[in-house]
C-alpha cells in the first residue's frame, strides 16, 4: 500500500469505531496488511493530540506538558506526531512482548496495528489529563480497558488472564504516575516560592539602593552648603 492509496476520509469513523465499539473493532481488524495505513492513522491521532495539548497549555492548564507560549505550542505540535510514529514502534514491541507471553500467537504486525490504533485515545486522554491527579488514574483505567479489548478480541487470550496482567501493569504504572505528578507538582510549588522570595529581595535591594542614594544626594547637598 502506498500513501495515496490511503483514505483519509475514512479515519474519523475508524476513530469513532474503536472508541465506542473496540471489541467488535478488533475482531474485524485486518491482522495483515502493511504498517502504512496504521502509522499514518497513529501520526494523525498524534497531531491531533498536539494541538489539543498546545491550546490547553495556552491556556494555562498545567496537564498539557508545560506549554504555555506560542512558540512552545507550536512546538508540541510538531512534535506529538513524530513522538507518536516513533513511539508506535517501541510500543508495539513492548506488547508484542507482553502478548506473547500471556498466549497470543500473533505476530508483530497484529501487536503493531493494535498499538497504533489504540493511539485514538492519546486526544482523549490529552483532556482528561487537566484534572490533577485523577486525570492520570481515568486515562490509565482508559488504555487498560482497550488494550484487555484487543487482547481478546485480536490476540485471542481470555478475559480473565487480559484483565489480571493489563490490570496490574495499569495499576504500577498508576501508581507511579501519582508519585511523578505529586513530586512534579512540588517541584513547581517550590520554584514558585522561590521566585517570589527573589522577586521580594530584588525589591527590598532596590528600596534599600534608592534610600542611599537619597542619602548620599542629602549629605552631597549639606556639603556644598558648608562650602560656600
Amino acid at each position: 500500500m502506498e500513501l495515496k492509496d490511503i483514505n483519509f476520509a475514512l479515519m474519523p469513523q475508524t476513530a469513532v469505531n474503536i472508541v465506542t465499539r473496540p471489541a467488535d473493532f478488533f475482531q474485524k481488524m485486518s491482522k495483515t496488511g502493511g504498517f502504512l495505513e496504521p502509522l499514518v492513522f497513529c501520526v494523525v491521532m498524534g497531531l491531533i493530540s498536539g494541538v489539543i495539548q498546545a491550546i490547553l497549555g495556552f491556556m494555562g492548564h498545567a496537564g498539557s506538558y508545560g506549554v504555555g507560549t506560542m512558540s512552545s505550542s507550536f512546538g508540541v505540535i510538531i512534535f506529538m506526531p513524530i513522538a507518536a510514529g516513533i513511539g508506535s514502534f517501541i510500543g508495539a514491541a513492548i506488547l508484542f512482548v507482553i502478548w506473547k507471553i500471556i498466549g497470543s500467537q500473533e505476530n508483530y504486525e497484529t501487536a503493531y496495528r493494535c498499538s497504533a490504533y489504540l493511539m485514538v485515545l492519546a486526544p482523549i486522554t490529552a483532556i482528561i489529563s487537566v484534572v490533577p491527579y485523577a486525570g492520570g488514574l481515568i486515562n490509565m483505567g482508559i488504555y487498560v480497558f482497550y488494550l484487555v479489548a484487543a487482547s481478546i478480541h485480536a490476540h485471542n487470550i481470555s478475559a480473565q488472564k487480559a484483565w489480571l496482567v493489563f490490570g496490574i501493569l495499569g495499576l504500577i504504572f498508576a501508581l507511579l504516575g501519582l508519585k511523578a505528578e505529586y513530586s512534579a507538582r512540588n517541584m513547581s510549588s517550590a520554584a514558585e516560592h522561590w521566585r517570589k522570595a527573589a522577586e521580594e529581595s530584588t525589591k527590598a535591594m532596590e528600596k534599600s539602593a534608592e534610600e542611599m542614594q537619597k542619602q548620599v544626594e542629602k549629605m552631597a547637598k549639606q556639603f556644598q552648603k558648608q562650602a560656600e
